[in-house]
């Protein structure tokens, strides 16, 4: 048998690190492994690349210029709903710096100076357990509302829910989030991106919304949180 056809499938990973030696030496070691790499100098390119093309990890470094690695991640998590599996590398082997990284969404930890096979290992790793969670994932339920992300279909009871492409997509939103609430920030450049929208068009998306999943006689699931954004669960504020 042809070994090749029993190789992994090349990951799309971004590197993010300043020290151009170490970041040059993690680039060829992972394309010789066959992977497709891309890089970043510093955390604000890096959050950019990060935001805008899809890979299947991020190599974060935690010391970086203009936007320091534990923000990059913060920003990608709480801001974004980034989930893409994030190791980081750092020279910082105290337990609080690692607690921190995990704090913040980083998937893995990994202390300078880098062993690169420890370090494709690894991402393969993450990559997997992360392919394995979204495929146990692919129903989102809260209360009696369900959505199927791969037929499209949203049910509430018994009842079909005709939604445009983009409420669905703030639906999912709020249901993986649910009960905590997401921020209007994140809702609005969900639909619109980086685009600055005038008038609150947010509010009128969120009241289809609400007409589409909460009718008469049910239990008011879409909730407004005052100054803050809106939340999916069965109680309110």
């Amino acid at each position: 048998m042809n070994a090749s056809t029993n190789r992994p499938e090349p990951l799309q990973i971004l590197i993010v690190e300043d020290n151009r030696a170490l970041a040059a030496n993690i680039f060829d070691y992972l394309e010789a492994c066959g992977h497709i790499p891309d890089a970043a100098p510093d955390g604000t390119s890096g959050l950019s690349l990060a935001i805008q093309n899809r890979y299947d990890a991020i190599i974060l470094d935690w010391m970086l210029p203009r936007m320091d690695g534990v923000s990059v991640l913060r920003k990608l998590r709480q801001e974004h709903g980034c989930v893409t599996p994030i190791i980081m590398l750092t020279a910082k082997d105290q337990l609080e710096s690692k607690l921190l990284g995990f704090e913040n969404g980083a998937d893995d930890y990994l202390v300078k100076p880098v062993a690169l096979p420890e370090l494709e290992i690894r991402l393969r790793v993450m990559v997997s357990r992360a392919q394995a969670r979204a495929a146990i994932g692919r129903t989102l339920c809260v209360s009696d509302l369900t959505y199927n992300l791969d037929s499209l279909e949203v049910t509430r009871g018994s009842r079909a829910l005709k939604l445009s492409g983009t409420l669905r997509n703030v639906l999912e939103l709020l249901m993986r989030e649910s009960p905590r609430p997401v921020r209007r920030e994140r809702l609005e450049r969900l639909i619109w991106g980086d685009d600055v929208m005038k008038g609150d068009l947010l509010r009128s998306n969120m009241h289809l919304l609400r007409r589409a999943i909460d009718q008469q006689g049910e239990l008011k699931l879409l909730h407004t949180i005052t100054g803050t954004g809106y939340r999916l669960g069965g109680t309110s504020e």
